[in-house]
C-alpha cells in the first residue's frame, strides 16, 4: 500500500497527495508502451508482430487477447515461471495458476 501525505486547505478540509512512486511507474510504463509502438511502426508493415520485447528486456503484446493466451499467461500451472508477459500491454503479470500449484505442492508436504 502506498503512503499518502495529508495537508489542509485554507478552509480546514483535508487534501491528499499521492506518492511519487506511482507516478514514476505510470510514466515509465507509458514510455515503454510508446517505445514498443514506435518499434513496431518502424518495422516493415508485413513483418509487424505487435508483440516482443522493448529495451531487450520488457515484454509487450498488443495483439487482441484470446482465451488461449489468457490461460497460458494467467492460469498455467504447468509453466516454468510464476511471472510472465502480460496478456495485453507492456510488462509482466503473475501466473496465478502456477502460484496455486506451488501452494498446493507446499501444503501437501
Amino acid at each position: 500500500m502506498g503512503s499518502r501525505k495529508s495537508a489542509t486547505h485554507d478552509d480546514g478540509t483535508v487534501k491528499h497527495r499521492r506518492g511519487g512512486l506511482r507516478k514514476i511507474i505510470t510514466l515509465v510504463t507509458l514510455g515503454l508502451a510508446v517505445a514498443a509502438v514506435v518499434k513496431e511502426l518502424r518495422t516493415p508493415e508485413d513483418e509487424r508482430e505487435w508483440n516482443g520485447k522493448v529495451a531487450s528486456v520488457v515484454p509487450y503484446d498488443f495483439r487482441f487477447p484470446t482465451p488461449a493466451r489468457f490461460r497460458e499467461r494467467m492460469w498455467n500451472p504447468e509453466a516454468d515461471h510464476v511471472i510472465g508477459p502480460r496478456v495485453f500491454g507492456v510488462g509482466w503479470t503473475v501466473n496465478v495458476g502456477k502460484v496455486v500449484a506451488l501452494l498446493r505442492e507446499k501444503l501437501a508436504v
